[in-house]
């Protein structure tokens, strides 16, 4: 996880922000959000990992999307926070993968070291990192990473929006001008959750 790696995932991450300001204005996203409210109802729980497992996982977020000059990642967006409470939630049939996979890792780090992983600084924790980078385990833990860090806030994550701020998504937008639409100029952020829209809070008629 060297500095061309950060720059190159920084790129992706902006492309990410471009792909999903489009689909925003697709047809047929009101039901798209409509399901996903439907879940919220019972995707955030009470955190569900040991105080141990909870700072490995933060750990680990916060090393697979650094802090930087781009700006605030994982760990300012609480994206282990949006994993450990949704474990108790929609992510439930990964809480065994987490039990192990955390373990797995602070084993690594003992093995190389003889410290826990949240022990060791940013530079031999990566090296940890790059030893199960190919594994079913790493990929889980990045792609909830990557939710927690890029939802709607609405889901636990995203924490002042620094995800969006981050990708310079603008945010949902119910209306799209001529003027949005040629994106000339970057638009104006609007850093509302999809659910502070009454056409989307909870409770509303599912939208059709």
């Amino acid at each position: 996880m060297n500095r061309d790696n950060a720059v190159s995932r920084r790129e992706l991450l902006k492309r990410l922000g471009m792909a999903g300001a489009a689909a925003f204005a697709l047809p047929g996203f009101g039901r798209v959000l409509a399901f996903q409210r439907d879940m919220l109802k019972t995707a955030i729980s009470a955190a569900v990992l040991s105080a141990s497992e909870a700072a490995t996982l933060a750990a680990i977020c916060a090393r697979i999307i650094p802090s930087d000059d781009s700006g605030p990642g994982a760990a300012e967006a609480r994206a282990a926070e949006y994993i450990d409470r949704a474990l108790g939630g929609w992510l439930a049939p990964s809480r065994d993968a987490y039990t192990t996979g955390l373990a797995a890792i602070n084993d690594a780090a003992r093995a190389r070291s003889g410290q826990r992983f949240v022990d060791l600084p940013p530079v031999q924790q990566d090296a940890v990192l790059e030893t199960i980078a190919e594994t079913p385990f790493f990929a889980l833990v990045r792609a909830h990473t990557l939710q927690g860090t890029f939802c709607d806030p609405a889901y636990g994550g995203n924490a002042n929006f620094v995800g969006w701020d981050l990708i310079g998504y603008p945010g949902v937008r119910l209306n799209v001008t001529p003027a949005d639409q040629r994106m000339a100029a970057p638009a104006k952020p609007i850093r509302r959750s999809a659910y502070d829209y009454a056409m989307f809070a909870m409770g509303a008629p599912h939208a059709h």
